[in-house]
């Protein structure tokens, strides 16, 4: 959801049509000395499910840093879970009445095998302004960096009204089950602040900062399995009623009926906003539909762009299949996984009755096996937070578009947002659509990004926890 580009310098970005000049930038020397320093120890560190499970070093890590720079050691808990941990800081605000403000973020990454990479990724490395490595975009270096400014506040002597706490998830990536654990615990927080979503995007020729998205919806990810049984039989002998033709034709009518396009206040708004950065076929298809969601020119256009399509509704896909058990025999069985990212506002329960009638053949059975994952519906869009990310991003990139936006996947804020906590993704770091690695080679992230993000946690931390 985020983009990438070598920044030159904050004050050298040539800004976006419309955008006022750059301001002067604000220098924290220790905490954008810290900020790298942490990002690097932790790329170095394998923090990838599995055996050999480094996160709990990180968190160590990330603890050592937050109690030296000033936390109380017993605010900072470290709580092993499997083969990974998790952790959650707490700084006590003066109004003990008020829930508290929570920054989220996770440590763990996704496997990356050495002998693919250009350089070793689990081996921190910067060059050309880029610090490259497993987690460097997703999302060692963001994490470092709100640690960084958390103690930097401290530093500069700020006394919270509302408890601030960090936490941070150790199997994002993979089972969420750090995620489930912590927001469980912090169910009552005011709002979370997850530095893992959101962000800012590069024109990719000039590289201007073109607008910045905060993430306050995500679909909700589900998995159902289609199962047809059958006696089976000699394949020398071959009968009508075939598992997987059954199976076959029910998947080819539910492909031929795809769910009704939405629109949800969040979306409309990021329609209408993004419209115009996009290419001027996509941008009227988007502000066509942003009008009218049943224009069928618009949902055909958006439909037809991979980029696109998961924003005007829910979609489901084919992703796995299986069927029979021997060469020369007639199966028995059929299945085929059925994979849906659901818009929010909508039950699993009643997609997959919609997936079953769809299907139209009661000898297909049904059952969600989804793993993982709870219905969450949009966060609500708050004035305040919404002003506080407007007025820290003023600080650093004047001028430059604030406006909303859905994500097609998941993050830790589905937890929160499933104890009905508003949660919004709102990373500070600005890249470029052509060079965004995460999760894939060779990831990297210019850290001209540390300077502007320290000034921009500052701010919004700040005026969240008056």
């Amino acid at each position: 959801m985020r983009t990438s580009i070598l920044l030159a310098g904050v004050a050298a970005l040539t800004l976006a049509a419309g955008a006022q000049a750059a301001p002067k930038p604000v220098a924290h020397p220790q905490a954008e000395a810290q900020a790298l320093e942490l990002a690097k120890q932790a790329i170095a560190l394998r923090s990838v499910a599995g055996p050999g499970n480094q996160t709990p070093e990180v968190a160590a890590l990330f603890r050592n840093a937050l109690v030296a720079g000033g936390f109380a050691a017993e605010d900072v808990t470290v709580a092993p879970v499997d083969d990974t941990a998790y952790l959650i800081a707490r700084w006590p605000g003066s109004d003990p009445k008020l829930k508290p403000l929570v920054i989220s973020g996770h440590m763990d990454v996704v496997e990356a095998k050495a002998a693919d990479w250009t350089r070793d990724p689990f081996t921190p490395v910067v060059e050309n302004g880029y610090l490259y490595g497993r987690g460097a975009t997703d999302m060692k270096l963001d994490g470092a960096i709100a640690v960084a400014s958390l103690i930097e506040l401290k530093r500069q002597g700020y006394k919270p009204r509302r408890t601030i706490i960090i936490e941070f998830s150790g199997d994002e990536e993979t089972t969420m089950k750090t995620s489930a654990i912590i927001a469980e615990k912090l169910k009552d927080a005011e709002l979370v602040l997850n530095v893992d979503g959101g962000g800012g995007s590069l024109d990719e020729k000039t590289g201007a900062p073109l607008y910045f998205t905060w993430q306050g919806a995500e679909k909700t990810y589900a998995d159902f399995k289609l199962t047809v049984t059958n006696p089976g039989g000699h394949s020398s002998a071959p009968r009508a009623d075939n598992a997987v033709y059954r199976l076959s034709a029910a998947l080819l009518r539910i492909q031929a009926k795809p769910f009704t396009p939405e629109l949800s206040p969040l979306t409309k708004a990021y329609f209408e906003a993004a419209a115009k950065y996009e290419q001027p076929e996509t941008g009227a298809a988007m502000r066509a539909f942003a009008a009218d969601p049943t224009d069928q020119k618009a949902i055909a256009t958006l439909r037809a762009d991979p980029a696109t399509v998961g924003k005007i509704g829910t979609t489901c896909v084919v992703t796995m299949i299986n069927g029979g058990h021997a060469l020369n025999a007639l199966p028995q069985r059929a299945e085929a996984n059925i994979n849906c990212r659901i818009f929010p506002g909508h039950k699993p329960a009643d997609i997959m009755a919609e997936l079953q009638a769809a299907a139209a053949d009661p000898a297909v059975a049904f059952t969600d096996v989804t793993e993982g994952s709870v219905p969450n519906d949009a966060s609500p869009m708050r004035a305040d937070f919404e002003a506080a990310v407007k007025k820290a991003l003023g600080k650093v990139y004047p001028g430059v578009p604030v406006f909303p936006s859905m994500a097609s996947g998941a993050s830790d804020n589905m937890w929160f947002r499933y104890h009905d906590v508003p949660a919004y993704g709102a990373s500070p770091t600005f890249l470029k659509g052509s060079d965004d690695f995460s999760h894939g080679l060779n990831e990297r992230t210019p850290i001209a990004n540390i300077q502007p993000a320290i000034t921009y946690y500052l701010s919004v931390v700040g005026d969240l926890s008056k």
